[in-house]
Formats: structure tokens, sequence, C-alpha cells
């Protein structure tokens, strides 16, 4: 059991080596003179609700939650916050007294990068490639933005893009989905482009090439590992803005962490973990 000085978080996922959740949230801590510690737990999907149990049990102060486990993880929680409800999805759990709460951050790490480039959601055209737990937080975050024009999904699986969509449209959005196959044409025609996959997260070639990237256009990739993508490369070749995944990261934990600890993150301790002393790239 953690004792009431000393608690314990993690991250649970599938892969979850790459995490850079640790050293973030470590050094959080360490900035504010608090000894609490916080790892990573792989757990694949055949294990979730037995690891739960035993987070449970050991009496976890509190986890993040990423890839593949966002949805899957709101049947063995025993309340959700109303970030958790609207979105459908959970990325950050509290232990209190017992009770597993799950909260929604990505909402806020999601939409605060465009906020801090004063974005203007009016007559925006959106596109999400994606449909796991972070496109339905980033749907969801769109959904309070006035003006957004269409939110168009496309997804290699059609049966959970047709999920997401449907959950656009009960907040109110305009959307439909696309077929993959066709990725280039819409790319072309979207101010707004989201990776919300985890391709690139071994470096893996992009799938839209430079020539498909609207000059000008905002091109965000939620994976911050490697900080430069091949998206985010050809983006910047094309011209256009990019939103770094380690953005997000950030802002959305330090949401968990206030909800963890009540109090607001260091977040400049935060990005020094993340980039040292030659800081934030450019």
């Amino acid at each position: 059991m953690s004792s009431p000085l000393i608690k314990t978080y993690c991250i649970i996922g599938d892969p979850v080596q790459h995490s850079l959740s640790p050293i973030m949230q470590n050094s959080a801590f360490s900035a504010l003179g608090m000894k609490n510690s916080y790892f990573s737990f792989r757990v694949p999907s055949t294990d979730l609700k037995a690891s739960i149990e035993s987070l449970r049990s050991i009496g976890i102060a509190g986890f993040n939650v990423t890839i593949p486990h966002k949805i899957s993880i709101l049947k063995y929680l025993d309340l959700l916050d109303q970030t958790a409800v609207k979105t459908n999805a959970v990325n950050t759990v509290k232990n209190d007294e017992g009770e597993l709460i799950g909260y929604n951050t990505d909402l806020y790490g999601f939409i605060q990068p465009l906020y801090e480039r004063k974005v203007n959601f009016k007559g925006i055209k959106v596109l999400i490639i994606g449909a796991g737990g972070a496109a339905y937080a980033i749907m969801t975050a769109l959904s309070y933005e006035k003006g957004v024009s269409e939110v168009i999904v496309i997804n290699r699986s059609s049966s959970n893009a047709l999920k997401l969509i449907q959950h656009g449209l009960k907040l109110g959005l305009n959307c439909h989905s696309e077929n993959f196959n066709n990725l280039s044409t819409f790319t072309l025609h979207s101010d707004l482009i989201i990776n919300a996959t985890s391709v690139g997260l071994n470096d893996e070639t992009s799938p839209i090439d430079q020539d498909y990237i609207k000059p000008n256009s905002i091109v965000y990739d939620i994976v911050y590992k490697p900080v430069y993508t091949d998206l985010l490369r050809k983006a910047k070749e094309a011209n256009a803005t990019v939103v770094f995944g380690y953005e997000m990261l950030i802002a959305q934990g330090a949401q968990a962490f206030k909800i963890w600890t009540g109090l607001d993150a260091p977040v400049d301790a935060m990005k020094k973990a993340l980039f040292g002393i030659f800081g934030e790239p450019t």
C-alpha cells in the first residue's frame, strides 16, 4: 500500500516502453518536493481487467491510460467524470479511497496548443486520421468550438470510423468518413490535419506526401516520440504550421497532475525534463 505521504502512479498501455510520462511526471513531483513515484506498466489487452484489479489492490494513487485501452477501460472503473462521459474514453484515473474515477484530460491537452496559436475555427475543415480513444477526445474538443465547418474521419477500419462519426454527430458536428485509399485527396483540401494514430511512433513513413499538404494549413501529430515524425517533417517542407505531439502530452499531463494532487503542475520543470538544456524544438 502507498503511504499518504509517498504515493505511486503509473501509465498502462501496450506498447508503453516509449512513454515519456514517467520522466515528465517524476520531474513534476520532484520540482514540488514530493516523494511520489511514477512508472510505466505494460498491459496487454487480455490482461486489462486483472491489471486494473491489481492496481486497485496495491492502492495505486492514480494512473494514465494509453493505446489501446482508452475505451475498453471504461467498464472496469467505478465512476466517470463528465469529461470521460462526454468523450467516451479515459486517459486518467484517480483512486479516491478505493474508488477508481475515470477522467479525460486529452480534451484539454489536444485543444490547448491550438489556442496558443490563436487558431480561428470558423469555417475550418478538419481531417482526423484514426478512430481510437484519442480521436474521441479530439472530436469532443472540436465540438466545443464554434464554426467548425466539417470533420472528416479516415481510418483503416471502417466500422471503427463509423462509431467515431456517430459520436461526432451526437455532439452536433458535421462529420463523415471517407475511404483510407482516398487519403491524399482529402489532406489536400483540409485546413487542420490530425494524426490520431500511432503511425510515426517507430519513425514509419507517413502515408501523406508533402505535395498533398496545403500550404498554411495546420498539421497536428499526437505522436510525441520522435518529436519530428515523418509527417511533421513533410508538413514543414510544405510550409504548413506544425503542432507537436509533446505539446498535447505536456498539457494533458499537467491536467492529470492537478486531478491527482490538487496542485498546479510545474510545467516548466516538465518541459525541461523532456528537452533538457537544448529547449523546445521549433
